[in-house]
């Protein structure tokens, strides 16, 4: 299969969600063979953040990137897109240090990218790990896998004592449309770790308009979008964690109350078994 970029250029701005800082992301054509990755056009020499698992250099509540002294953080989501609408290749201006959260999902980056289009580049995508044998990584009772399947797949379950989100499983198929399944699935908060969080200096940028918010009453901002958003999008954000991959490899990817942290661990693992077999 032929690799893909947008046909013109993408811009969006808006606040990052742990920052509080309004940026502007401007996403461009690259060349065949280039991958995705992040410029940060407001510093000096305009340093590349590539989009890989290598470059991470944090995972709390969110994923950031890093070379050198310049970072980017909350990429997940922008990411997700790209790789979920089938964009190999991609240039991401960015002047500042955190993707925008937009609405809380990848809504509106799928839109953007369904609008421009893509053109197709005469390199083929890399061949596909195809997994021989699982691969586990966990926590506690929290864990994120990869197990062998004919088919790439992304399965994933949640628990919350919360009864407005309780235990609640989704599955995808790679090859399902992205754009309606899982990219309008919004981010979500738990109102009683609201405050801790901001104290904490996290989540400057959060509100009603760009996360969903339960307390123990319900919903403070209904309705939902999909019965089982909040899991919806934790798929969202583990497409968006292993795209730093560059490509998936063929396998059914599991995950249960993980985090970026989890589905990072697991990237290594894999990214570690893909350079073995080079």
């Amino acid at each position: 299969m032929e690799q893909h970029t947008i046909a013109a250029n993408i811009t969006q701005k808006g606040v990052g969600l742990h920052s509080g800082v309004t940026t502007h992301v401007r996403i461009l054509p690259s060349e065949a063979g280039s991958g995705r990755y992040f410029v940060r056009v407001d510093l000096p020499d305009l340093p590349i953040i590539p989009a890989q698992v290598a470059a991470v250099n944090q995972t709390l509540l969110s994923t950031q990137l890093g070379e050198g002294e310049a970072c980017i953080r909350t990429v997940e989501h922008l990411l997700a897109a790209l790789v979920g609408m089938g964009v190999d290749n991609a240039r991401i201006e960015i002047d500042g240090s955190e993707v925008p959260l937009l609405d809380g999902s990848a809504k509106v980056w799928t839109e953007s990218i369904a609008e421009v289009g893509l053109v197709s580049q005469p390199i083929n995508k890399p061949v596909p790990l195809v997994l021989q044998q699982p691969i586990w990584i966990y926590e506690h009772d929290a864990f994120a896998c990869a197990l062998p399947a004919p088919e790439t797949r992304f399965s994933y379950g949640i628990d919350f004592e919360l009864p407005a989100i309780g235990n609640q499983w989704h599955s995808w198929l790679l090859s399902d449309n992205f754009d309606l399944e899982i990219a309008p699935a919004r981010t979500f908060g738990l109102l009683h770790q609201i405050e801790h969080l901001q104290k904490t200096g996290l989540i400057k940028g959060g509100s009603l308009e760009n996360a969903l918010v339960c307390g123990s009453e319900g919903w403070l901002n209904p309705p939902l979008r999909f019965a089982n958003e909040p899991v919806r999008h934790k798929i969202l954000d583990l497409v968006g964690d292993l795209s730093l991959l560059g490509n998936f490899p063929q396998a059914h990817f599991l995950a249960y109350k993980a985090s970026h942290n989890l589905h990072i661990q697991l990237a290594r693992k894999i990214l570690e078994l893909q350079l073995a077999q080079v």
